[in-house]
């Protein structure tokens, strides 16, 4: 059953001088706490859909777990999830150094321990413009405006998408996808609707993703990550144009970076 992830909300809509009451489509925000081996992880406020996508790459990513065979059971409830693993006797981990989050959840890592990305893949431009064309089109979207979208997509086309009003747990979410169909990571790149942050290349850094590509903007920070461990950021993917920020070897066709 597909849960709604928006609610008609009365308002008052002004046009000019022209005033009327009426309802507009909300996008929806509630907490999910997240219990491992009867432990607090987090809670974090997002959108309630594909929550067992989301908690495996959320596990995955905050390396909890190193794979989706280590976990046992997920059980679901109503702002409740409760994942069981294979180790009863799983920690959790240490506070880490903080890195941007988003949706309510803060990430935390030792940045001197981030994966390097391990890939030959290579993917053409106009591939990159044809899989964010496709992944961005959402009805959500247009009807609520409070969205945010993120895809996983290879050469052979798109593997997974989410929406979320976080793009990191939409992040995590087609992560967890992937792991629990087997994908291979490093053939792989995410497209997102929003700015590329240092905590989703963190997150693609762990899963092996080798490329991050934005619709809008990146950070220095993100670019820093990127560049220093294998990884390609490509930002503004705008009809003809894109920018490209690290390891552009990962894009056909594409130059060297200038010293």
């Amino acid at each position: 059953m597909t849960v709604p992830m928006y609610k008609d909300l009365p308002c008052i809509k002004i046009d000019g001088e022209s005033m009327t009451a009426g309802k507009h489509e909300v996008i929806d925000e509630v907490p999910e706490a997240l219990f491992v081996n009867g432990r607090h992880a987090m809670t974090a406020m997002m959108s309630p859909s594909d929550l067992e996508d989301f908690v495996t790459g959320y596990l995955y990513t905050e390396q909890i777990i190193k794979s989706v065979d280590e976990i046992e059971s997920i059980r679901i409830e109503k702002n409740r999830i409760s994942v069981i693993t294979k180790n009863l006797f799983k920690v959790l981990g240490p506070k880490k150094t903080i890195l941007s989050g988003c949706g309510g959840a803060t990430s935390y890592i030792d940045t001197e321990k981030l994966p390097k990305v391990a890939s030959d893949a290579v993917f053409a431009p106009d591939l990159i413009r044809a899989m964010i064309k496709t992944v961005l089109e959402s009805e959500l979207h247009t009807m609520t405006g409070g969205i945010h979208i993120v895809g996983l997509a290879s050469n052979d086309g798109i593997i997974a998408r989410s929406e979320d009003i976080g793009r990191h747990n939409a992040l995590d979410r087609v992560i967890g996808y992937g792991l629990r169909h087997k994908v291979d990571f490093s053939k792989t790149f995410v497209l997102s609707s929003g700015r590329i942050s240092s905590e989703m290349v963190r997150k693609c850094l762990i899963a092996n993703i080798p490329l991050v590509v934005s619709r809008g903007a990146t950070t220095t920070l993100a670019v820093t990550l990127a560049q220093a461990n294998g990884a390609c950021i490509v930002g503004f993917v705008r009809s003809s144009k894109m920018v490209v920020y690290s390891h552009p070897e990962k894009v056909q066709g594409a130059p060297s970076l200038l010293k």
